[in-house]
């Protein structure tokens, strides 16, 4: 199934109109026809994605065939090894993490899933991570820091798992050990924004020596529904939340939050997958390149700062 998002009405109908053409005729004056309604329908894909609002890109940000943590590992990591469990209660099939080769360099990777489909997405919890993920990450970090292995996120979550269990098992607790085990390791640590980044979930990985951004991905300290339920009592001021909570690419560059927006193809990430995952990888090695050089104490005292820095004022 195709999901198509309200605002791209107009290019959707454009395509649709283009693809009937296409099968009707091969004459000449057709095939003019549908060069300039491709012309078009490109013109309209600009002007739309040139000026998103922030409610529209929280809806990029969420599309379903947006390419998620499975498919960066299947692209970017040769002998991608996953490991399983906390060794405390169990495995969480939200955060995805192991050992693998990023272009000729062994590396620990890690990320939430949401899943493609139905099934998928129930079996990896719509990326919600539960206490036990966070401390199956807190594992993988300190492995990283022992076997001198730069670690890659990828950040893909509406927010962890809000249920009573996850908090009977110490919700808070494990992310905050997984911040502090993201503060403490003794490598390079790089993460990327690929979809959603939600509070407390996506910050457990992704504090970073390099926090990047997908142009059209959001990163806030709740989702803009669960902010218009809090502050206007109703889901429906969504659209007002999501403005104010400044949480796109650009205005988190603006503020210091994040160090570098990715670029996406125009239309966003799910018209070309493969190529957006190929240009994240691109600047990910960019990122391990430059922090290479560093060793753990620098590495950690850069990184502790650059965070203790954030939301100062002159």
């Amino acid at each position: 199934m195709v999901y198509h998002l309200e605002f791209e009405k107009p290019i959707v109908e454009l395509e649709a109109k283009i693809a009937e053409l296409g099968q009707l005729s091969n004459s000449g004056d057709m095939q003019e026809e549908i060069t300039r309604m491709r012309e078009k329908s490109e013109r309209i894909l600009i002007q739309t994605y040139s000026k998103l609002a922030p409610d529209q890109k929280v809806q990029v940000a969420r599309h379903p065939s947006r390419p998620h943590f499975l498919d960066y590992t299947k692209r970017l990591i040769q002998d991608f090894t996953p490991l399983a469990g906390d060794r405390y209660f169990g495995e969480d099939a939200a955060l995805l993490g192991g050992l693998g080769r990023f272009r000729g360099q062994s590396v620990v990777v890690m990320g939430q899933e949401k899943g493609h489909d139905t099934q998928t997405r129930i079996h990896h919890n719509f990326g919600m991570t539960k206490p036990e993920g966070y401390r199956k990450a807190q594992r993988l970090l300190a492995m990283a820091s022992q076997f001198k292995l730069p670690v890659i996120t990828l950040v893909d979550t509406a927010g962890a798992f809000p249920g009573i269990e996850a908090e009977e098992r110490g919700q808070s607790e494990a992310i905050a050990k997984s911040i502090e085990s993201c503060l403490r390791a003794e490598v390079p640590v790089v993460s990327t924004i690929i979809g959603e980044g939600g509070s407390g979930g996506a910050i457990a990985i992704a504090t970073a020596d390099r926090v990047m951004m997908l142009e059209h991905s959001i990163y806030s300290v709740i989702s803009p529904e669960g902010c218009a339920s809090i502050l206007w009592r109703s889901a429906e001021f969504a659209k007002d939340a999501a403005r104010a909570l400044k949480l796109t690419a650009q205005d988190l560059k603006q503020l210091g939050i994040i160090d570098t927006i990715i670029e996406e193809p125009m239309g966003g990430a799910h018209r070309e997958p493969e190529r957006t995952i190929d240009v994240v990888g691109d600047y990910i090695e960019r990122a391990l390149a430059e922090l290479k050089p560093l060793d753990g104490a620098t590495l950690k005292t850069r990184r502790r700062q650059k965070f203790l820095e954030m939301g100062h004022t002159v």
